[in-house]
């Protein structure tokens, strides 16, 4: 579980500190109290005349999840493609003869993304996915994780950093240009940014004690984090460029794993001030913790849509389980689905349907995308390292 691999990590790193320191195809959609009663289906013929685009279209339209994929032309909508030139034109047409077309410069893998993208905004009303990439760690030794990033479909994975310690907790700022994680040294912790191109890193955060779990807030500005440097371990917000800081929370309970809501208001976080790890939100500019309603024994990693949901990591019948809590009251709140192993950290993604998540199946770990309207799952990629805290980035 994070909280309790984080608190491990916390309590050695703060007793080593203190020690020392036109005509629209229109998608019908049918719900059910969460989700839908199907995706509509999806027959796709190709892009006629460019091999490479017609595989990148392939896998993207696959992975995006709004669509049931038909290999027969009996299906709900036909779609198809052309590259001339250095255009790429995506046309998807309804079984009874609607279209609509897009059409986006170049033919590459990320042309691709843009059409996808582009069809899924004008069938669903949401912001597409295909554009975003989810970055996680991966344990590339003993007691060593890096950070990595990947698309959608889990191709085009690239490896960020490169140390001999801990890299944990990876996170994005809100341009999706740079990237926040926590690196362990021997006897302390630190925040990092890195910029992705071209790969350049500075230190956010590097106080005595802990400093740990930050998460960047919706105007790239500041970031909420845990910090022992008061020899407690309390949330604080801390300024990206300066050395502001502000203390949220006072207790000698432990605390994991900050996120905000939409609107940067208000903080979630992790507490075990009742003895088991549960979730806690407090303004953003100060005042008392209030205790959120969750399932299961214990609650931990959670995260916050920009449509007003929570998903977290539960604990129910001794395992973990993600489940959701719908703030707006207009979904029901509880398990998505079930499925075994441990289930931990969600990351939403910019469509508010779909959440990246870790499973761990004894030993091993590995990613998976969970549609928490059907409760289908699929994995993310196949690596041959234990992968764990997936963050994905927004639309940009």
């Amino acid at each position: 579980m994070r909280l309790k691999m984080v608190s491990r990590f916390m309590l050695t790193a703060v007793i080593g500190v203190l020690a020392v320191t036109v005509a629209t195809a229109q998608v019908r959609v049918e719900k059910t109290a969460r989700g839908f009663a199907g995706n509509p289906t999806l027959y796709y013929t190709g892009v006629a005349g460019n091999a490479q685009a017609s595989g990148e279209v392939s896998s993207l339209i696959g992975a995006c999840g709004w669509f049931d994929i038909y290999t027969a032309p009996s299906a709900d909508y036909t779609l198809s493609g052309s590259s001339s030139g250095s255009d790429l034109k995506l046309t998807l047409t309804k079984r009874e003869g609607s279209s609509y077309s897009v059409r986006v410069s170049g033919s590459d893998r990320r042309s691709a993304k843009a059409a996808i993208d582009a069809l899924l905004k004008q069938s669903f009303k949401v912001d597409g996915i295909c554009a975003t990439r989810v970055v996680f760690c991966a344990e590339t030794g003993r007691s060593i994780k890096n950070i990595y990033t990947c698309d959608i479909d889990g191709r085009d994975v690239k490896k960020i950093t490169s140390y001999n310690t801990l890299c944990v907790e990876p996170g994005w700022f809100p341009d999706g240009k740079s990237i926040v994680y926590t690196m362990y040294g021997k006897s302390d912790t630190e925040i990092i940014q890195t910029t992705l191109s071209p790969l350049m890193s500075r230190r956010l955060a590097y106080y005595p004690g802990l400093n740990a779990g930050a998460s960047i807030s919706p105007d790239g500005r500041n970031l909420a984090m845990i910090m022992s440097k008061d020899r407690q371990v309390e949330l604080y917000i801390k300024a990206v460029n300066s050395e502001a800081k502000m203390r949220l929370t006072n207790s000698i309970s432990t605390k994991a794993s900050p996120c905000w809501s939409p609107t940067g208001g208000t903080i979630c976080y992790v507490s075990d001030q009742t003895g088991v790890p549960r979730l806690y939100r407090v303004s953003a500019s100060g005042g008392t913790s209030s205790l959120l309603g969750t399932i299961g024994s214990e609650a931990a990693t959670p995260d916050w849509s920009k449509d007003n949901q929570i998903a977290y990591s539960a604990r129910v019948d001794g395992e973990y389980t993600i489940a959701v809590i719908d703030l707006e009251g207009k979904k029901p709140s509880g398990q998505i689905f079930k499925a075994p192993g441990h289930w931990e950290s969600p990351s939403w993604a910019p469509d508010n349907r779909h959440v990246v998540c870790s499973r761990k199946n004894g030993r091993d770990s590995a990613l998976y995308i969970i549609d928490t309207w059907t409760g289908k799952y699929r994995q993310l990629i196949n690596l041959s390292m234990n992968v764990s805290m997936p963050s994905w980035s927004n639309l940009n």
